[in-house]
């Protein structure tokens, strides 16, 4: 069996990683900053994002469904809930995920989307692709990052 072959069988983790299979976009010379084509572009990206996570959960429901066994050794049942556990955890954060998702879709729709939410600039279209779901320009989360690491300890 190759290396290719075994990727593709393997479980994908999801999250982040999920909507990276896209084309960059090429802004046209001239082009304003979130342009009809920039916002599309960054819509279809979202979509896919959130259908990729959508058949994550289902598979989860199915795989739940299919290996929910009752087993008489209590170590099997143990390590079977805490599989199932961890399994619910992650889906949990990807439920909030998609929230998120919707939120963003909405912004774009009402032309609110690209502008930093606490100083008003460009975001940029290279951050918004790195983090679609992106609120704060790259200086502003940062300052964010170091004012959370300050009150925390």
């Amino acid at each position: 069996m190759n290396a290719q072959t075994k990727t593709s069988s393997a479980p994908t983790p999801s999250s982040n990683a999920d909507f990276k299979n896209f084309v960059p976009y090429k802004p046209k010379r001239g082009e304003e900053y979130m342009s009809e084509g920039q916002r599309e572009h960054f819509r279809n990206i979202l979509r896919n994002w959130k259908a990729e996570l959508m058949q994550e959960v289902d598979r989860t429901v199915t795989h739940m469904k299919d290996e929910a066994a009752n087993f008489p050794d209590p170590a099997d049942r143990a390590t079977q809930e805490e599989e199932f556990s961890l399994e619910l955890r992650t889906r949990d954060r990807e439920r909030k995920l998609i929230k998120k998702i919707d939120a963003t879709i909405e912004r774009i729709n009402q032309d609110d989307y690209g502008f930093c939410d606490a100083c008003g600039v460009d975001i940029g279209i290279k951050r918004l692709e790195a983090r679609p779901t992106a609120t704060l320009c790259i200086d502003c989360k940062t300052l964010d990052e170091i004012k959370e690491k300050q009150e925390k300890g």
